[in-house]
């Protein structure tokens, strides 16, 4: 992700106070004793890492950006005994969410001897005295086997809430750190409710764990529930291809998440290579035409006797607007039905342009992608995201979210973090291992 306007200021963390409390992790500061490191508050992960554009950085004078690294601090600054946490999960389910409530509470418990840890049910509303929502008092025996199960065990809403009520909550039940599960509009909220927290002049640390299926959160490589979400879509696909193969002219078509990125998509076609067309919201394209998508089709099926589209449900909006002024629960635009639209047209294109009969299967399975358990690669995600996002808590850090950049956990800004919504671009070499994998054509746009 490139940002012209990007500058270290812009990178740079809050912290409540100086941290004055020795951890109890009990790890080491000498290298080459065998025993784990803490991280200094020095160390950094660079955002750029090709060694030509850092040069040139430096004899300009320029100091290279760089994130944060995240870790476990020598010292902390909230004292453990008189510490507590709460936790909240917000917007849609994902899978994962609950791997990392229990990592949470796990490291709180029993790595750092937290004993007081809410559980705040149904998303930012359960701070809010009207819904009367109780707060669950979560403990290793509650969390011990909620890993095995999808959604989330907190449950969760959409929509705003007053902010000013939330931190009044927090103070009231005297929370030292807040634990955010959420994706773009949570984190939008876990942003404003740092900055009512400052203006109050609060001791709360608000640390936000990014959530979401689509991948989109800017400044972050990678978010947690991707990888279980592109393999249940894999297994879809792999259905829709049977399906094709079976039928002269069959045709599967897939749809899958992804309002305003790609990726789950893009990772999917990957994950099994039986995938002819992949539509993302990224990349343009034209259903009629010499160069659309249906003469393209045509000549598929004419060639080979089969093929299999993917289609994220953000892709080719231009044909199914809603109007522009529809908004769900979360603020995001109310998305016309693209997977729909595009069985119907191409039915409707073979049947009044051809002599071909097409058999055409379509498949959705966003609700089986967003509830199912987090297969093993997430499971290792979470904990370690739950864990970085313990150590930043206990330390101080504040106004913040766990994140990955170059293979490395990061401090990345919430506000940083808010700022847009990270793409796939059709220059990225993950679109170009996709025209590889499918041999559709670079470009569906006539000239």
């Amino acid at each position: 992700m490139e940002n012209l306007d990007l500058t270290q200021e812009n990178l740079l963390i809050d912290q409540l106070g100086k941290p004055s409390i020795p951890s109890p992790l009990g790890l080491s500061t000498v290298y080459g004793d065998n025993i784990v490191n803490y991280v200094e508050d020095s160390a950094t992960v660079l955002y750029h890492t090709d060694r030509n554009r850092i040069l040139e950085e430096i004899r300009q004078g320029k100091i290279p950006l760089a994130f944060e690294l995240s870790g476990p601090r020598e010292m902390i600054y909230f004292d453990p005994s008189k510490t507590r946490a709460a936790i909240v999960t917000c917007g849609g389910l994902c899978p994962g969410i609950n791997n990392v409530i229990r990592s949470l509470v796990m490291a709180l418990h029993y790595r750092y001897q937290v004993k007081t840890i809410y559980g705040i049910q149904y998303g930012y509303r359960g701070f809010i005295p009207e819904y009367k929502h109780e707060a669950l008092i979560l403990t290793p025996q509650f969390v011990n086997d909620i890993h095995e199960k999808g959604g989330s065990v907190l449950a969760s809403s959409r929509g705003p809430q007053d902010m000013e009520k939330i931190v009044d909550c927090l103070d009231r039940m005297n929370i030292g750190i807040l634990f955010a599960i959420g994706g773009d509009g949570t984190l939008k909220g876990t942003q404003r409710i740092h900055e009512i927290i400052k203006q109050r002049d609060l001791n709360i640390s608000v640390i936000g764990i990014p959530k979401t299926v689509d991948n989109d959160i800017a400044y972050v490589e990678k978010t947690f529930g991707l990888e279980t979400a592109f393999s249940i879509a894999a297994e879809a696909i792999r259905s829709a291809h049977v399906e094709a193969v079976g039928a002269p002219n069959g045709l599967g078509i897939v749809k899958v998440m992804g309002r305003m990125s790609g990726f789950i998509a893009a990772n999917a076609a990957l994950a099994l290579n039986e995938v002819n067309f992949v539509l993302i919201p990224e990349v343009p394209f034209d259903l009629e035409g010499r160069k659309g998508l249906f003469k393209i089709l045509e000549q598929r099926l004419c060639r080979r006797g089969h093929a299999v589209i993917i289609v994220a449900e953000g892709a080719g909006q231009q044909y199914v607007e809603v109007g522009a002024d529809r908004k769900d629960d979360s603020g995001n635009p109310v998305l016309g039905d693209i997977g729909i639209y595009l069985k119907t047209e191409i039915k409707k294109y073979f049947k009044n342009n051809t002599d071909m009969y097409v058999n055409l299967k379509y498949i959705d399975p966003s609700y089986l992608v967003r509830a199912v358990p987090a297969n093993a690669h997430d499971s290792i995600y979470c904990a370690q995201l739950a864990y970085n996002a313990v150590h930043a808590g206990m330390s101080g850090k504040t106004g913040m979210i766990i994140g990955r950049w170059n293979n490395q956990f990061t401090h990345t800004p919430i506000r940083l973090a808010v700022s847009g919504r990270k793409t796939l671009s059709p220059e990225d070499p993950l679109w170009l291992s996709v025209l590889e994998a499918t041999g559709q054509p670079i470009s569906m746009v006539n000239d």
